[in-house]
């Protein structure tokens, strides 16, 4: 039996896990759910999975949780970053899966990595913003680090079929989103509620944003990069509509590995969960039959700048991926409130980029400083441009 935490239980990733966990309950536990502000969601987990401990987003939440009638009465109810935290290091878990969304999952998911602690990762700004140094201490504790994100599990999958010394080059798909063929004007015209229909994926708000930005896959070369410790120039990035496969590996005799599914959330953190071995029945089968042709373009880093802004703080280091993350954050944030348009956010992230300066070899306290600074000259850069929506 393997004991599980989730922090983030009640995003998409968070639910899907607990949907897999539910399915095989002769093979994990919950131990713990860390949530934010949904407590009528976070309610009904509990009341299924029994968890001893629960962390919610602030001590407002935790006392409209702790109102709600039949709970266990021996659950214990935490918040805020100290609660997250808590969760993260409990002694009896076996696994942490990292699923909250942006950069408040930096904090507990190197606080579980301290602990000893296996962490299926799904919250990629933990290595866009601290890859070297969360990866340090995972190799440090003897801890694995095992990809929930589709494209990486894929990788992931890949590299079993050869030694790492062997690789090429690793291969990154991406859908293109809603908007892989629309010019540069019909961007300009872009609303939240077209950029939220994701053609392919089930996902939550913020990533579902960075996919019709293709910010999602330049946070995901960075993070790639750290994962799989290679080189930026080793790892390539191409559009492929289907979402059919999910990424490729390329070793150094020509051979080529892919791994191919459904676009389904369930499959890579059913991995994570068993790796390395494999669950029967976690999602549907394809149907090489009635499979389209496959397709495979180069991305457009002139439509989509957002591709080329990530590569240049991963060239650049130290505390600029931070920064890149921080600014996409806030910029993401603006144009889910229709304050900037879907063009604007590159721009932003590029001005509060160009004037950072870079903190090499970062502390985790220098990489949330940049973080807390990038936040705030976006969110400034946002509001001296009260001109963008005319």
């Amino acid at each position: 039996m393997k004991n599980i935490a989730i922090l983030g239980s009640t995003g998409s990733i968070g639910t899907q896990a607990l949907a897999v966990i539910d399915c095989n309950r002769d093979r994990f536990r919950v131990t713990a759910l860390a949530a934010g502000r949904n407590v009528v969601l976070l309610r009904e987990q509990i009341a299924k999975f029994r968890p001893r401990i629960v962390a919610v987003f602030d001590e407002e939440c935790a006392r409209r949780l702790g109102s709600e009638p039949g709970l266990p009465r021996e659950l214990k109810i935490l918040s805020g970053p100290d609660g997250y935290n808590e969760i993260a290091a409990l002694p009896e878990n076996d696994l942490v899966l990292s699923a909250m969304v942006g950069a408040a999952g930096l904090v507990p998911t190197v606080t579980a990595v301290e602990a000893g602690k296996d962490v299926a990762l799904a919250n990629k700004e933990t290595l866009v913003m601290a890859g070297a140094l969360v990866m340090e201490k995972a190799a440090a504790k003897g801890v694995h680090i095992l990809p929930v994100d589709s494209e990486h599990s894929a990788i992931f999958q890949c590299l079993q079929g050869g030694r790492a010394g062997e690789v090429r080059r690793i291969i990154l798909t991406a859908s293109g989103g809603p908007f892989r063929t629309w010019i540069r004007e019909e961007l300009r015209r872009v609303r939240p509620e077209q950029a939220l229909r994701h053609p392919n994926w089930t996902m939550g708000r913020k990533i579902t944003i960075d996919s019709a930005t293709m910010m999602n896959k330049g946070l995901e070369i960075i993070e790639a990069r750290w994962l799989f410790a290679v080189k930026v120039e080793q790892i390539d990035v191409v559009v492929h509509p289907q979402s059919v496969v999910h990424s490729l590996v390329e070793f150094c005799d020509g051979s080529v590995l892919a791994q191919l599914g459904q676009p389904d959330m369930r499959l890579p953190i059913a991995y994570a969960f068993s790796w390395p071995e494999r669950l029967a029945g976690t999602g549907a089968f394809l149907d090489f039959r009635s499979i389209p042709a496959l397709e495979f373009h180069p991305p457009d880093a002139d439509r989509f700048p957002c591709l080329s802004l990530a590569g240049d703080a991963l060239r650049i280091g130290g505390t600029m991926p931070a920064v890149l993350n921080g600014a996409n954050e806030i910029a993401v944030q603006a144009f889910l409130e229709e304050r900037i348009l879907f063009t604007d956010i590159p721009e932003v992230i590029a001005g509060v980029m160009k004037s950072h300066r870079v903190v090499f070899a970062p502390t985790l306290r220098d990489i949330m400083a940049a973080d807390s600074e990038a936040r705030k000259r976006a969110v400034k850069m946002i509001e001296e441009k009260k001109d963008w929506l005319a």
